[in-house]
C-alpha cells in the first residue's frame, strides 16, 4: 500500500469559543470540510457619511471627506456542509443533530440564563440586563483569526436516516467582525481584533508596489 506521509495535512477552518474573563478556549469547533468560497465585505466608517447629490456638500463634509470615524466595517458569508456519510467510522447515533445544535447555540441563550432572567423578573426587576454570550472567533488558517458575532445561520437539512435524524446538511453562516467600536476597551476581543488588524498590515507591507509609469504617468501627478 502506497502512504504520502509527507502530503501535509490540510488545516481545518473553525470557530472557538472563548471565556473574554480568562481567555480560555470553551468548545472548539472543527468544521468538516472548508467552504469552497468565502464572501466578504469592508466597508468603512467614513466621518462625513455619504454626501447627497448635485455636489452641494456642506464645508463640513469637505473637510471630513478623507477621515474615518473607526475601523470599516467587515463582514464574512460562507456556506458550510456537513455529512455523516462521509464520516463512517465515527458513531452518530443522531445523525448531525448535535454539530447542528453546536453551531445553533451560538445565537442562542442557554436555559439557565433565560431561567434567571425570568426570576428577576417575576422578583419586579424594573431593568433586566441582555444575555451576554461568550466570545466567538472565527479562525480561517493562522492569519485570520478575528471576534465575530453570528448574524445569520440558515440550515437545508437534505438527507435522513430511518430515524428522521438528519445526516447531511448544508448552512449558509453570516459574520460580522467584531472592531475595537463594537467592544469595551479593555475588552479580550478588541484586543484579538487588533491584533487581527496588525496582521493585515504585515501582510499589505508585503505586497509588491506599483509604478507610476506602469499607470501611464511617467511625467509625474
Amino acid at each position: 500500500m502506497t502512504t504520502y506521509a509527507d502530503i501535509p495535512k490540510p488545516i481545518r477552518s473553525g470557530i472557538v469559543i472563548v471565556d473574554p474573563e480568562r481567555g480560555t478556549p470553551q468548545r472548539i469547533i472543527v468544521l468538516q470540510f472548508n467552504p469552497d468560497t468565502l464572501e466578504r465585505s469592508v466597508a468603512p466608517q467614513a466621518a462625513g457619511g455619504e454626501s447627497g447629490g448635485g455636489g452641494g456638500g456642506s464645508g463640513g463634509d469637505r473637510n471630513e471627506a478623507l477621515r474615518l470615524k473607526g475601523p470599516a466595517q467587515e463582514s464574512w458569508k460562507f456556506t458550510a456542509e456537513i455529512d455523516a456519510t462521509d464520516q463512517l467510522d465515527v458513531a452518530a447515533p443522531d445523525g448531525i443533530h448535535p454539530q447542528l445544535a453546536v453551531l445553533e447555540m451560538l445565537v442562542q441563550p442557554t436555559t439557565a440564563q433565560l431561567r434567571a432572567a425570568s426570576k428577576l423578573s417575576k422578583k419586579g426587576t424594573i431593568e433586566i440586563s441582555p444575555i451576554e454570550m461568550p466570545l466567538t472567533l472565527f479562525t480561517w488558517g493562522s492569519k485570520r483569526v478575528m471576534p465575530v458575532r453570528l448574524t445569520e445561520l440558515s440550515v437545508n437539512e437534505s438527507a435522513f436516516d430511518v430515524n428522521l435524524n438528519p445526516i447531511r446538511a448544508s448552512l449558509s453562516i453570516g459574520m460580522k467582525v467584531l472592531t475595537v467600536s463594537d467592544l469595551p476597551a479593555g475588552h479580550r476581543g478588541a484586543e484579538l481584533y487588533l491584533a487581527h488588524l496588525a496582521q493585515k498590515e504585515q501582510l499589505a507591507r508585503r505586497a509588491r508596489g506599483g509604478s507610476l509609469a506602469q499607470l501611464g504617468l511617467g511625467g509625474g501627478i
